[in-house]
């Protein structure tokens, strides 16, 4: 059975599980993780705030990375009968962002999905369009509300075309991708538009 990661900003791994299961999903584990230092753990390096009142982003990837690599999934597959058919990561929001970015720094992943993924992170694009991931994925879902990109914020602005960038580029390479878009702004149905993306990386 395939097994995928979920990083999520609170404790709505529950809500995306039976959500995936209401829309017919395959058989899956989800393994959801929280209590994240978000604006850290999620982001491969520093960066200003990117809103008014906002923190700034303390890039902590890497060593977030490595605990959920040597310590989080040994220990998840420890606890589950036999050997998963394949591992996916997905994530929303910076999660989103995590989930792009781990595919460059270890060869567990074979399916990825970020979803409202915060692509417009500043020198994201430039990272994926230089650098070779450790395993190219089979599998990737790239998903953005259509009204995201509609705001002033001049970093914020650059999401859709950065993410349909990306998705392109990754389509080149020959990987299985799709880009969704959904009606909405960053903080509509965020479950369900997990949901959605871990059902199209399952459906395959």
């Amino acid at each position: 059975m395939p097994i995928i990661y979920l990083n999520t900003f609170s404790d709505e791994g529950q809500k995306v599980y039976e959500t995936a299961q209401a829309a017919g999903c395959p058989p899956f584990t989800l393994v959801a993780i929280s209590d994240l230092d978000w604006n850290h753990d999620m982001v491969p390096w520093d960066s200003p705030p990117a809103f008014k009142n906002a923190e700034p982003c303390i890039g902590g990837a890497d060593d977030y990375l490595q605990l959920l690599t040597e310590e989080i999934i040994p220990t998840v597959e420890k606890g589950i009968n036999g050997v998963p058919s394949w591992s996916g990561i997905a994530g929303y929001s910076l999660a989103g962002l995590f989930a792009l970015y781990a595919i460059y720094r270890t060869d567990l992943f074979s399916r990825g999905g970020s979803i409202s993924g915060s692509l417009w992170f500043p020198g994201i694009k430039e990272y994926i369009f230089s650098h070779e991931p450790k395993r190219l994925p089979d599998y990737m879902y790239f998903s953005l509300g259509d009204k995201e990109n509609k705001t002033r914020n001049p970093l914020l602005r650059n999401v859709r075309q950065n993410t349909e960038e990306i998705r392109s580029f990754y389509q080149a390479k020959g990987i299985d991708t799709v880009f969704q878009l959904n009606p909405g702004n960053h903080y509509n149905h965020a479950a369900e538009r997990t949901a959605a993306g871990l059902c199209w990386l399952l459906s395959r």
